[in-house]
């Protein structure tokens, strides 16, 4: 038996969607501590840094679509890891609905055994560059 409430709901009732703050805590790079909180593009500086240094699936504190794979590529060819890192560096920004595009990614070989990528991130507070090192070996 269905409960008597289900005959009050109205389904022609209009929903308003809203997005969260972006409002975060911000931790300093140089010092590790916790210094006040951010918004807007430096919160989402922060987020990026975060959802790169975070690899997906390992840890079950994460949803499946937090953090970014990384394992799979150490010990193949540059050419690969390169195509296949411009793909997943998108993949891990996508479900943040605060991100539009990844875009102008460069690489660059250091040394043979690992490949240094740098991008730039557009969200809706701006655009910003970002850089990653993954090691081939």
């Amino acid at each position: 038996m269905l409960p008597s409430q289900l005959d009050e709901v109205k389904l022609d009732t209009e929903v308003e969607f809203g997005d969260y703050p972006t409002l975060t805590y911000y931790v300093d790079a140089e010092s590790n501590q916790i210094r006040g909180s951010k918004d807007g593009l430096a919160a989402m500086k922060q987020a990026v840094e975060i959802i790169m240094g975070v690899e997906r699936y390992k840890f079950q504190i994460y949803t499946p679509n937090f953090g970014i794979e990384l394992t799979g590529l150490i010990g193949n060819e540059a050419g690969y890891v390169s195509s296949e890192l411009k793909r997943r560096i998108t993949d891990a920004l996508f479900p943040d609905r605060r991100v539009i595009r990844t875009m102008d990614f460069t690489f660059h070989l250091v040394d043979t055994d690992s490949l240094v990528v740098r991008y730039v991130v557009e969200t809706v507070y701006g655009n910003f560059p970002a850089e990653m090192e993954v090691s081939l070996q």
